[in-house]
């Protein structure tokens, strides 16, 4: 019998966490452990594979930024830069854990809206976290957009809804010959389409928007998204702060999160019960399989389906 499909996003902070060095040995790591996780989750599930990119990408960004001979290139090829090394780091981590498995890494490219809302207000957090005498100067120096998270402060860019998935073929393709297929990395390399073809745009999606529409295009069963957070939170900072365990996407539709962190993560979980009537989970990465069992993290599920899931 064929296993049932499972899409996860795994998030940028996941691999790089917040306030650690933007070091290739420390994400290495980082990605060690994570493939350690994943490669688990295959007893169960075909797996899907789709990352984040935030420090990662704004790395690549002030690295870019330092040579002032060559005009900055933009964050979409920026964006293509990361997927190739973030894709690459995961690859290798997992082919050493499943030797016998294909382990496929697939440059993607995303359709965006070039009139969305979103460019006008950037919330998208990349890069590492800065303390807000820092922040003021970069602001200053390089015109960049800086939110507060947390006690920090990082840059913020725009982020667009996923509207379509280029290459949604071959990675419908990959998962039919067994492959685990690692794609939408960053959430797609951001592109428009015009006359003459696509076209990159400066942004940077959200992977977990992006990985709720792979989801719903492949017609997944679950939807994963692994993040540094152990649960989705009601009143998060507070002192009545509360972790959410089982809920159905009607309840979390009456509730607000952050627009730059929990919200989309949320809102791209309850979008696929809602429209694929499968389950989704958030929480943290050492907890992947309990989070789909509705033991630990937070369990989106259906209104009328058991508390239980039988997956």
């Amino acid at each position: 019998m064929t296993k049932p499909t499972l899409v996860v996003a795994l998030g940028g902070n996941a691999l790089l966490k917040r306030g650690e060095p933007l070091e290739a040995d420390i994400q290495r790591r980082n990605i060690e452990l994570a493939a350690k996780t994943i490669a688990g989750l295959t007893q169960q599930w075909r797996v899907v594979l789709v990352h984040g990119n935030g420090p990662q990408v704004g790395l690549l960004a002030l690295q870019n930024s330092a040579y002032s001979k060559v005009a900055p290139y933009p964050l979409d090829i920026l964006g293509a830069e990361s997927q190739g090394m973030i894709g690459y780091m995961l690859q290798q981590a997992l082919k050493n854990q499943l030797p016998q498995r294909e382990v496929s890494v697939l440059l993607t490219q995303v359709e965006v809206d070039p009139a969305d809302p979103a460019f006008r207000n950037p919330t998208k957090y990349i890069g590492p976290v800065y303390d807000q005498a820092q922040a003021r100067e970069l602001e200053a120096e390089k015109g960049w957009v800086f939110k507060a998270d947390g006690p920090y402060f990082r840059r913020v860019v725009p982020s667009p809804q996923p509207q379509q998935i280029v290459e949604r073929d071959a990675i419908s393709a990959l998962i039919a010959r067994d492959h685990l297929v690692i794609c939408n990395g960053g959430g797609g390399v951001p592109v428009v389409e015009q006359a003459d073809g696509y076209h990159g745009i400066e942004a940077v999606i959200d992977k977990d928007l992006s990985a709720a529409l792979l989801a719903r295009q492949i017609r997944a069963d679950a939807l994963l998204i692994l993040t540094d957070a152990d649960a989705v939170y009601l009143d998060w900072g507070k002192p009545t702060q509360r972790p959410l365990a089982q809920v159905t996407p009607e309840q979390l539709n009456e509730l607000t999160f952050d627009a730059g962190s929990m919200g989309p993560k949320v809102a791209a979980c309850s979008h696929f019960v809602e429209r694929c009537h499968g389950i989704a989970g958030i929480g943290a990465l050492a907890d992947g399989p309990e989070i789909l069992a509705g033991e630990k993290g937070t369990l989106i599920r259906p209104e009328n389906s058991p508390a239980h899931p039988a997956y």
